[in-house]
C-alpha cells in the first residue's frame, strides 16, 4: 500500500481537533483529523445520561457557531453538545476521517517529518498535533480490592442509578462529576456518601451573572499557572436543574452524607481523613472571596447590577461534618456500590518521540513540545485557565497553528539566489 503524505496529521476529532482544523484551513494549511470512533465520541459514550455543559451555552462555545435550540443561559445536554461539534465540523469542512486509529507516530530517521502508522496505513506528515486530550484513561486509586459483593466503576462508566445494583453509594470525589452523581443517585431514593476532598467553589451566579462572567471580568480565566498546591484542585459546579451553586451542607441537608478524603481500606471497614470541615471551609473561602472581588468590580465600575445578601449566607453545618464519619463498615452501612469521581490520566503510548516526560506527559510550553515539529492541544492549563473549556481551546489551537505556520515559513525558506 502507498504511503500518504500530507503536511499535518490532528490526532482526534473533540473540541481540540476540530479547532485545530479551523485555524488550519484558515491559514490554507494542508491537513487531516484522524477519529478513531466518531466526532466527540466521549461526549455520547463516556459520560452519563443526565449530563450537561457546566458552561452556559453563550458562553462555552466556538465564535464561529451558536447552540440552536438552546437560550443563551442554558446548559447544553450531552448530546447536544456532540451534535454542536459535529454541526461544526460540516460548517468548516473539517477533513476528518472517523473509524481510523492511529497506533504509532515515530520521527523519521535522518529525514524531515514523522511516520504515521494508522489502522488504515501510513502517513507521511510534517507537523503532528496530539488532540487528544487528558481524559484518556479513567483513574481508580487502588484503595478498595475488587469483591463480588460490591460495584466499583468509574464516573466515566456511569449512566444512571438503575446501572447499579439495590443498597447505598459511595461516591468518591467532590468536582462536577461527583457531586452531580451523587446528588442523581439521592434524588433517586438512594441512599449515598460523598467523599469529600480539597476543592474551589464558585458560585453558579451572583448578582444576576454566571460565574463564566464574573471569572472574565475579573481576569481569572487569563491566569497561565493555578494556584501553588492547587494544581490538581477540582471545580465544584453544575449546570444540573438549570443550574446552580454547589453547596455541600444544603447536599447534606438533602440526605447525603458527606465524609472526608477516601485514605484506606481494611478487612471491609473504609477510612476516611479527618478534613471534610477543613476542605468544605476552604471551599468556602474559595465562594467568598469571589464574592468579594466581584462587589468590588460591581462598586470600581459603576455597574447596575442588584446585590445579592443572600448569596453570603451559609447553611448551617450538618451532624455529618459537627461529629463526622471517620470510618464504615461498607456492608453494614448497606452499601452496594463505589462511584470513583476521581478524573483520568492521559495516554500517548502511540506518540514515540521526544515529547513525553517520565511519567509519559507531555513537555511543552503552550502546547509546543519539545520534539520539533509535534504539537498538543486540548491540556489543562495548556496556556490558561480557560484552556479547559469549548473556547479555551479554540484560542489555543489558534496560538498552536501560528507557530506551525512560522515553521512552515523557515522550511519555505530556500536561501539567497546567487
Amino acid at each position: 500500500m502507498a504511503e500518504e503524505e500530507i503536511e499535518v496529521v490532528v490526532v482526534g476529532a473533540g473540541q481540540a481537533g476540530i479547532a485545530m482544523s479551523e485555524h488550519l484551513s484558515e491559514r490554507e494549511v494542508p491537513h487531516v483529523v484522524l477519529e478513531r470512533h466518531r466526532i466527540a465520541e466521549r461526549w455520547r459514550s463516556e459520560r452519563w445520561d443526565s449530563l450537561v455543559a457546566n458552561g452556559p451555552a453563550w458562553h462555552d462555545r466556538f465564535p464561529g457557531l451558536e447552540f440552536t435550540g438552546r437560550t443563551p443561559d442554558e446548559f447544553p445536554t450531552k448530546e447536544e453538545v456532540a451534535d454542536y461539534f459535529v454541526a461544526y465540523a460540516e460548517k468548516i469542512g473539517a477533513p476528518i476521517r472517523c473509524g481510523v486509529e492511529v497506533k504509532s507516530v515515530r520521527k523519521n530517521t535522518g529525514g524531515l517529518g514523522f511516520r504515521v502508522e494508522t489502522s488504515e496505513g501510513v502517513i507521511q506528515a510534517r507537523y503532528v498535533v496530539a488532540a487528544t486530550g487528558p481524559f484518556q484513561h479513567p483513574v481508580i486509586p487502588p484503595i478498595v480490592p475488587e469483591t463480588p459483593d460490591l460495584v466499583q466503576i468509574h464516573s466515566s462508566g456511569y449512566r444512571n442509578p438503575e446501572q447499579l445494583p439495590d443498597g447505598g453509594v459511595l461516591v468518591v470525589g467532590s468536582g462536577s462529576s461527583g457531586v452531580q452523581i451523587a446528588d442523581e443517585l439521592r434524588a433517586s431514593g438512594r441512599d449515598v456518601h460523598l467523599s469529600v476532598g480539597p476543592h474551589d467553589r464558585p458560585p453558579r451566579s451572583y448578582r444576576d451573572r454566571d460565574f463564566v462572567w464574573w471569572l472574565g471580568v475579573l481576569g481569572k480565566w487569563e491566569a497561565t499557572t493555578p494556584p501553588q498546591g492547587a494544581e490538581h484542585v477540582t471545580i465544584a459546579v453544575s449546570g444540573a436543574h438549570g443550574g446552580h451553586t454547589v453547596d455541600f451542607r444544603t447536599l447534606a441537608h438533602n440526605g447525603i452524607t458527606l465524609v472526608g478524603r477516601t485514605d484506606s481500606y481494611d478487612g471491609g471497614v473504609l477510612r476516611f481523613a479527618p478534613d471534610l470541615r477543613d476542605n468544605i471551609e476552604r471551599g468556602d473561602a474559595n465562594y467568598l472571596s469571589l464574592l468579594d472581588e466581584a462587589d468590588a468590580y460591581v462598586e470600581r465600575n459603576g455597574l447596575d447590577l442588584p446585590e445579592e445578601p443572600e448569596a453570603r449566607r451559609l447553611a448551617p453545618d450538618p451532624e455529618c461534618v459537627t461529629t463526622p464519619v471517620l470510618e464504615l463498615d461498607l456492608a453494614k452501612a448497606g452499601i452496594t456500590s463505589i462511584v470513583w469521581a476521581t478524573g483520568f490520566t492521559v495516554d500517548y503510548d502511540w506518540l514515540r518521540v521526544d515529547a513525553l516526560d517520565e511519567d509519559g506527559k507531555p513537555r511543552h510550553q503552550r502546547g509546543v513540545s519539545t520534539e520539533p515539529g509535534v504539537y498538543f492541544m486540548g491540556l489543562p492549563w495548556q496556556s490558561r485557565r480557560g484552556s479547559s473549556f469549548i473556547w479555551g481551546a479554540w484560542h489555543d489551537a489558534k496560538y498552536v497553528t501560528d507557530q506551525i505556520s512560522i515553521q512552515r515559513g523557515y522550511m519555505g525558506y530556500h536561501g539567497r539566489s546567487v
